[in-house]
């Protein structure tokens, strides 16, 4: 802090005992001692305080470049997020513009599902020899 040699403390010390005396030197050496201790507290403390700003100055930035980073992605989310809507719009509307058009050629009946399996059954039936109203031969009675 303070650049003193030693001569220049011997006359600090010299001048103060002539001044104060020498009964009460001890007691103003006890005082001065416990002044520079709360002094050297105090810059201690304001010296933790500023550091602590710094790192919080330091935090608050990386939390700055985190915000960026989250708006970001958000704006990247939010364009593709309105890019699949415009493809599923884009997808519901030739799905019912096709089953318009089926509709309008009258070909909009579809057989159903229980009909076309029976048409398998009948035509796989058939390929075979056997006819379908009439129930199937094991192996052993096709042998004979």
């Amino acid at each position: 802090m303070f650049d003193f040699g030693f001569w220049e403390l011997i006359i600090i010390a010299l001048v103060a005992l002539l001044v104060v005396g020498p009964e009460r030197l001890p007691k103003l050496a006890r005082e001065i001692g416990r002044w520079v201790g709360k002094i050297k507290r105090f810059v201690s403390s304001v010296r933790s305080d500023i550091e602590q700003e710094l790192r919080t100055d330091e935090l608050k930035a990386m939390l700055q470049d985190q915000e960026k980073e989250i708006n970001r992605l958000k704006t990247m989310m939010e364009d593709t997020e309105q890019d699949l809507r415009r493809e599923v719009d884009k997808t519901q509307h030739k799905v019912k513009s096709m089953e318009e058009e089926i509709k309008e050629d009258g070909s909009g009946d579809f057989p159903k599902p229980a009909d076309q399996i029976k048409a398998r059954a009948e035509g796989n039936a058939s390929r075979n020899g056997n006819d379908p109203d009439k129930p199937a031969k094991s192996q052993d009675e096709s042998k004979v």
